[in-house]
């Protein structure tokens, strides 16, 4: 990230935190529950989330890039208000319209704090967590706000850093150079399923809304 910065490229991360979410929950003695790939949030879960995304894992990562001799800053959606969220409404097959507590998606992004700090040769961090009209905290899924901050900074590559090798099929082989209606048949016949559907669709969406590129790559490889 830091060596993309200095060859001139501007590197913007967005980052998640489930595993720490769920480390902290079980802590308190709470269990995670997911519906379609999004975490079901109470009031207090998003106090968790609110101080792991924001507090924990932002500060985590801000800390890292600046020790290689980056400049980090630090932000979440909540700061400026420049991640506007409203309620997310998900559908089952059950049901369509599950409310599922404060998870939000995006409203309107203001790129204007985070092109303010480009300009200022920093890398910004975000914490993907958004703001109500009545000034409420939303959980946004990290892949959901990459897609749309990356189509608001008209940037020119996306990429999903995932603990799979990326978008596979039944047999477990890596599939490249994907389709919008491919990818359409994919989830229909349920060979993409859970945490794989929001990064899938927001890597369409970003393609689709001006996005150059977008790749969904395996983060665990060196």
């Amino acid at each position: 990230v830091v060596l993309l910065k200095l060859v001139g490229i501007h590197p913007v991360i967005v980052h998640g935190g489930g595993p720490q979410i769920n480390e902290m929950l079980e802590k308190i003695g709470k269990k995670g529950e997911f519906v379609q790939g999004m975490r079901v949030t109470d009031g207090e879960t998003m106090d968790i989330v609110e101080m792991v995304l924001g507090g924990h894992v932002n500060k985590e990562i801000v800390s890292l890039i600046n020790l290689h001799g980056g400049r980090a800053v630090g932000v979440t959606g909540r700061d400026n208000h420049f991640i506007k969220a409203k309620k997310l409404l998900v559908d089952t097959p059950e049901q369509t319209g599950v409310d599922i507590g404060q998870v939000g998606t995006v409203e309107s992004i203001d790129v204007r704090l985070i092109e303010g700090l480009i300009e200022r040769g920093c890398i910004p961090v975000v914490a993907p967590i958004g703001v109500g009209e009545k000034g409420e905290a939303f959980n946004i899924n990290a892949d959901l706000v990459a897609g749309k901050l990356a189509e608001e900074l008209n940037a020119e590559k996306l990429l999903m850093m995932t603990n799979i090798a990326g978008v596979m099929d039944k047999e477990g082989n890596l599939l490249t150079n994907l389709t919008p209606s491919r990818i359409g048949e994919l989830i229909a016949d349920g060979t993409l399923y859970g945490g794989m559907l929001p990064k899938i669709s927001s890597a369409v969406e970003a393609a689709s809304n001006g996005v150059k590129a977008t790749h969904i790559i395996d983060g665990r490889l060196p």
